[in-house]
Parts: structure tokens; C-alpha cells; sequence
């Protein structure tokens, strides 16, 4: 895999892994196949990444679980990546949780389901919106700060968020990393992504692949198919050559899909191409997708 990156004190393969769907439905319950999860995640290191994106609130527990049976002791260049910032109801619901006892009880649990003494890099989640981000005061950091300062946290992020809201973290703590919806389709990032780019700042794209209903478009297609690849090879490539900060973590509870995604870091998109790919958006925006 080709590219990285220096995410907190890791350097790190641009094409990660996030663990997501290795819970069951909607990240809520255990998996279908508890042995095929930990195939995925040992296949993901041998294959060469060393970023993998998960939470606590994925199960709950059980990704996290999954991540410690699978491959504890970690690599040393392992990077986790967790998020902090939202609880499960009993019915699988998506609660906030931004109190100091919550956000404390949530790094706790992270550390315990991990087997970990210290966090690589906690992001912070805003649940202010319901369908993305929304405004709202993101103070609720200092307790993350504090972690830090107690040592249980080496790096902090955020997710769902606005740029008055990262504007509000960089004033609390150093930010190393934002993780917000963002694909070849959806586009209201571009600005953003440009100004982290050159404060040394990765992006993390969730929904790199359109989500819950993948990305559809002619010319994705045709690009595809010129190239022997599958659609969504061709987006997490386009991706890769977006800005230099973006991170991809695909997630897949499949190994056959982790190596099919792996394998669009080696893809080459012409310059033609990606000038086609960048016109994908504004199809999207008047419904000729």
C-alpha cells in the first residue's frame, strides 16, 4: 500500500481499516460470524495497516473486544483510533452522552475492552445533528484535555463537527484529526479539508463508499471498468488523491471485500479521470446521479 501519513505520533498507511461493521446489524449486537470478524482484523495487519478506527459504543463492547482477541499484543505501530461522545439505548438507538462522568466512564471503558493503559487517539463525537453536524458548544473537550493530561490519552480528534467546532478544539487542545462524512458524492468538506491539509491535520472520511446506499454514477462506472476495477475501488482511489491528510477506513466484515479495498491504493487515476470524478458531486447535488 502506497502513502502515509503522520497521524499523533504514528506514522500511518493512508488506507486503514474501520471495525464498524464488525458488530452485528446497525453496530448493535454481537457479529454474525465471531471467527470471520477476527479473520478480518488479523488479515487488515498482515496486509500492512496499521490504522484501525473503532468504539466502544460499536456493540456495544463488542468491536472493541474483537479487536483485543484478534490481535492483542499490539503491533508497535499500531495505531487505534477510538470515539468517545454517544451511548446505545437498549433498542440500539444512538443517545448522546457529553457529561464529564460519561465521557471519563467511556475512555475507561475503551481502555479495558482494548487492553490498553493509554488511548492512541480519542475523537470526540458531537451529537447535535441529527443527520450531520450541527452547531453547538464543543467544551465538553476539557474533559478529554484532562485525560490527556492525566497520560490516558496520547492524542485527541473529532467527529461530526463544524469548523466553528474545530476552531472551538484548537483553542481547548491540540487537534490531530477530524472525522466527518465526506465521499466522492458528498462534498461539503472541500474547503475544510484543504485548510487541515495545510495545518498538518488528517481527515478521516466516514461513509467513503456513499454509506448505506454505495455510490452510483456513469462515469464512476466507465472509469472502472476502463481501469479492470470495481466502482468502489475507483472512489476510495479518488479519495487517495484528493488531498495528501485524507485517511481512509473502509470497514468490511469480509475478507474477500478488505483485500478488494486494500487493493485501490494501487489503482492510477489519469488527470482525465480525476477531472471527470470531480464533476461526480454536482451530478449528485441535481439529482443526475
Amino acid at each position: 500500500m502506497t502513502g502515509a501519513f503522520l497521524l499523533g505520533n504514528r506514522t500511518v498507511r493512508r488506507l486503514g481499516y474501520g471495525a464498524m461493521q464488525l458488530a452485528g446489524p446497525g453496530a448493535f449486537g454481537p457479529p454474525r460470524d465471531r471467527e470471520a470478524a477476527v479473520a478480518v482484523l488479523r488479515e487488515a495487519v498482515a496486509a500492512g495497516v496499521n490504522h484501525i478506527d473503532t468504539s466502544d459504543f460499536y456493540g456495544p463492547h463488542v468491536t472493541n473486544m474483537l479487536i483485543r482477541e484478534a490481535l492483542h499484543p499490539y503491533p508497535d505501530d499500531l495505531a487505534i483510533v477510538t470515539k468517545v461522545g454517544a451511548r446505545r439505548g437498549e433498542d440500539g438507538s444512538w443517545i448522546p452522552a457529553f457529561s464529564r462522568d460519561e465521557l471519563v466512564g467511556a475512555v475507561h471503558d475503551n481502555l479495558r475492552n482494548l487492553g490498553l493503559d493509554a488511548l492512541d487517539i480519542v475523537n470526540l463525537r458531537a451529537m447535535f445533528g441529527v443527520h450531520g453536524p450541527a452547531e453547538g458548544s464543543i467544551e465538553a473537550l476539557t474533559v478529554l484535555a484532562d485525560l490527556q493530561r492525566q497520560g490516558l490519552i496520547r492524542h485527541i480528534g473529532l467527529s461530526n463537527v463544524t469548523p466553528t467546532q474545530i476552531a472551538e478544539g484548537r483553542r481547548i487542545c491540540e487537534i490531530v484529526c477530524v472525522q466527518n462524512h465526506y465521499n466522492l458524492a458528498y462534498r461539503v468538506d472541500d474547503a475544510l479539508i484543504d485548510r487541515l491539509a495545510r495545518d498538518g491535520v488528517a481527515y478521516v472520511p466516514y461513509f467513503p463508499l456513499g454509506g448505506f446506499t454505495p455510490l452510483q454514477s456513469s462515469a464512476l462506472s466507465r472509469i472502472a471498468q476502463g481501469l479492470g476495477a470495481a466502482p468502489l475501488q475507483v472512489a476510495l482511489a479518488w479519495l487517495l488523491r484528493r488531498a495528501p491528510n485524507i485517511l481512509l477506513i473502509p470497514g468490511t466484515s469480509s475478507v474477500a471485500h478488505l483485500r478488494e479495498n486494500l487493493s485501490a491504493a494501487e489503482l492510477d487515476l489519469t488527470d482525465e479521470a480525476v477531472s471527470e470524478l470531480d464533476g461526480v458531486a454536482a451530478g449528485a447535488a441535481r439529482g443526475m446521479r
